[in-house]
């Protein structure tokens, strides 16, 4: 845990008692302040109160006496419309900020020469890779590493700061927005595309909290940007203008000049002007794809950016396991391959997915996001059948009728039996089932991970062979 001081003797109220929100009041409460914590659910409220988290209704205090708000991110700030404790807050001039604000005030008070490096990484795809891929290649280079924020552990369960020490921290946007003081060794954006659009409100402001990420950096520090969107390629224009510190373009699929670029198999170095090839991404198991090729390229950037030697870099990308959910290899069955990317909560997710096979029995579904499936019409001829579960079936049989031989599946359970029957019917020498939904979960599943992990149970049930349908004309 990281002990958050600068609120002892005050009065602090934490709203929102899920993972973020439960550290916050543990660490703020270490700190010596009085913690006054809620959540809108009954059951949340009796699982902090049975962990020691001190639960009270902040609805019926005095709000003057609070010295901060401190927001779990999954909580509505400014739109649609700020959430009532916000209003609360903000009538009374009561500052409201998040976990990684605090996180950041702590690293903040430190001595420059007791302050250990502090990489983030934020974008719409790829930062949870990302992020676990510097950690890695960090430990493999002898580093003292933490990993955490908007993956794994919250951000101030973390072990406490200490110099020489390197925090990797998941960034989201939510996150984000909560943020002000947080000042990034290596600050890294990967990648925009459309998402919580509900929350932010359009891709403008999204994409203005994700650019958040950079605030702060100074002279000595690194700002690594995505150049393949139209968000990271202004970005990376404006930022390289100002020159406030070092910036690093990457990409997959571009040649640069400058930065770091996947071409095909190879990660080409021109950090410095000179290119160099300098590693082998067919050597890399769980870096398969150009959406991980372009993962692979910011944790080059990022761990060059610390100091660690290429050859390291190289030979770390070999030995990365991957992450669950993300093109994960759920076994293969009579020859019939089973992927798991439950992870791809939206279509541009399952589009890279979906280039990295040239042939799927696709299983796709769950709760729409906006926009729906129009931009995976490039992949349609890659699907020999699409298996649709949950809400989104309806509208995405509408958009894949008379291009995509469609089953209505329902659920996961009867799609991922008919995809394996089908596929091993097909005489393919390795059929592909791939689960990468395109979708949120909460329709079925109570996250992407349990949804992943329904999968791969469902998966190891699978044994005997099954009546595949006829393939002829849509179902």
């Amino acid at each position: 845990m990281i002990p958050i001081t600068e609120y002892k003797g005050r009065d602090v109220a934490v709203f929102g008692l899920a993972r973020t929100g439960l550290a916050a009041a543990r660490a703020l409460s270490a700190g010596g302040a009085r913690v006054h914590a809620w959540d809108d659910h009954d059951g949340t409220r009796a699982k902090a109160a049975a962990e020691g988290v001190p639960v009270s209704d902040i609805n019926a205090q005095d709000w003057r006496v609070f010295a901060a708000l401190v927001l779990s991110p999954g909580v509505p700030l400014t739109f649609p419309e700020p959430h009532r404790v916000v209003t609360l807050a903000d009538a009374v001039g009561v500052p409201v900020l998040g976990d990684i604000e605090l996180f950041a005030r702590a690293v903040n008070a430190l001595p420059a020469s007791q302050r250990p490096k502090i990489i983030g990484v934020t974008g719409t795809n790829g930062k949870s890779t990302t992020s676990a891929l510097i950690a890695h290649i960090l430990r493999e280079a002898g580093k003292d590493v933490r990993l955490g924020g908007n993956i794994g552990e919250a951000v101030l369960d973390l072990a406490p700061l200490h110099p020489g020490a390197y925090y990797v921290l998941e960034l989201s946007s939510f996150q984000l927005d909560l943020t002000y003081s947080l000042r990034l060794d290596v600050a890294v954006w990967l990648n925009t595309t459309p998402d919580h659009i509900d929350r932010h409100g359009d891709i403008a402001h999204y994409a203005a909290a994700k650019r958040r990420v950079f605030a702060n950096q100074g002279a000595g520090d690194w700002a690594v940007v995505g150049v393949d969107d139209i968000h990271g390629a202004a970005a990376c224009t404006e930022l390289t203008r100002a020159s406030a510190q070092h910036v690093a373009p990457i990409s997959s699929g571009q040649v640069l000049g400058r930065g770091v670029s996947a071409l095909g198999e190879h990660l080409i170095d021109a950090l410095h002007g000179r290119s160099e090839n300098v590693a082998d991404l067919t050597q890399a198991p769980a870096l398969a794809g150009r959406h991980n090729a372009q993962n692979a390229a910011a944790a080059y950037a990022a761990t060059r950016a610390l100091g660690v030697d290429p050859r390291t870099i190289a030979q770390a990308f070999k030995t990365f396991a991957g992450l669950p959910h993300r093109l994960e290899r759920a076994g293969t069955i009579a020859g019939v391959r089973f992927i798991n990317d439950s992870k791809a909560t939206n279509a541009n997710a399952a589009a890279q997915a979906l280039a990295v096979y040239p042939r799927v029995y696709w299983i796709a579904g769950g709760v729409p996001k906006d926009g729906g499936i129009a931009e995976l019409a490039p992949f349609f001829p890659r699907m020999a059948r699409a298996y649709l579960i949950g809400q989104a079936a309806g509208e995405f049989a509408d958009v894949l009728r008379s291009k995509v031989n469609v089953v209505m599946a329902g659920h996961l359970e009867a799609a991922v039996k008919q995809a394996y029957a089908d596929a091993r019917a097909s005489g393919e020498p390795h059929p592909v089932v791939l689960f990468s939904p395109a979708c949120a979960s909460y329709d079925q599943f109570r996250s992407y991970e349990d949804r992943g992990d329904q999968f791969k149970a469902l998966v190891a049930t699978l044994s005997e062979p099954l009546r595949a349908r006829p393939m002829g004309g849509a179902q």
